[in-house]
């Protein structure tokens, strides 16, 4: 097991360290301190020279020896990335993160067996027992569960991480826990999606209940458009009426069926398209 390293070189970060000497393996940089790490010698470039300092960041090679890399991972300590799974062993399994050496989710951190080819969800930690950075998929412990600053209608930055039977879990603001529910969502949306959502409900429990229209909104006016804008771009007709199903009008529309026959209502109102058995058509000018 590899000792704990020196609190100048800071594993899984991003690391500006002086240049102290050229040797064979490639560069030694060195910390406030006087410890110094390799930077192997295909990352050296010409003008990394004697008392320079170099961008770094730091993490243990397959021999467990803190090395520098001048690349930098698809995310790094503390930090959450969809990653995809390289290699499974009966200890853990591997993803690819960026670097020469795949990331170890030991199998203690997975919540289910993990397989070659898909892609998970994950955060960077630095495991204690072993001195390493690994990644676990239990992300629940590292949630706030006390948001501050979060009241209904609250604008809010999201990362979506998982799909559940009730809706699309997120982590809202970096740090707390969040839900988009199905009937909320009228447009694609994907694990890996950065968007903006606003709190519907925060929950005694510290989750946080989310939506992704903007409150105040007109919903019918800007529904009404959509289907307006789509019958201008299908010719002024399209095989969908009042009975269409509901799943094939959020497919088609982006919209609930409740909201897709409102617009409906409201366009026909205006006289800008019939309705008829066999589709919608847009009325002329």
């Amino acid at each position: 097991m590899q000792k704990e390293i020196s609190p100048y070189l800071e594993l899984g970060k991003i690391n500006t360290l002086r240049v102290d000497r050229d040797t064979t393996p490639g560069l030694y940089l060195m910390a406030e301190d006087g410890n110094d790490v390799l930077l192997p010698g295909q990352y050296v470039t010409d003008d990394m020279c004697e008392n320079s300092l170099v961008d770094v960041f730091l993490y243990t090679d397959s021999e467990d020896r803190l090395v520098a890399n001048t690349n930098k991972p698809v995310a790094m300590l503390d930090e959450f990335a969809l990653l995809e799974v390289v290699d499974v062993a009966p200890f853990g399994a591997f993803m690819n993160w960026g670097l020469p050496k795949d990331l170890l989710v030991p199998k203690m951190f997975q919540k289910t067996p993990f397989e070659v080819g898909e892609k998970r969800f994950v955060k960077i930690i630095y495991d204690e027992r072993t001195h390493r950075l690994v990644g676990t998929e239990k992300l629940g412990d590292f949630f706030d569960r006390k948001p501050k600053g979060l009241a209904v209608n609250k604008e809010a930055e999201i990362l979506v991480i998982s799909k559940t039977p009730l809706g699309f879990k997120c982590i809202v603001n970096d740090k707390y826990e969040g839900l988009i529910y199905h009937n909320e969502i009228f447009e694609e949306i994907k694990l890996g999606d950065k968007r903006t959502a606003y709190v519907k409900t925060v929950r005694k429990d510290g989750n946080i209940d989310l939506t992704l229209r903007k409150p105040g909104s007109k919903k019918d006016g800007s529904s009404a458009q959509k289907v307006l804008e789509l019958l201008q771009q299908n010719k002024g007709i399209m095989p969908y009426n009042y009975k269409s199903d509901a799943e094939l009008i959020k497919n088609v529309f982006g919209l609930s069926k409740k909201e897709f026959k409102r617009s409906l209502t409201q366009l026909q109102d205006e006289g800008k398209i019939e309705v008829k058995d066999t589709g919608i058509y847009l009325k002329a000018k």
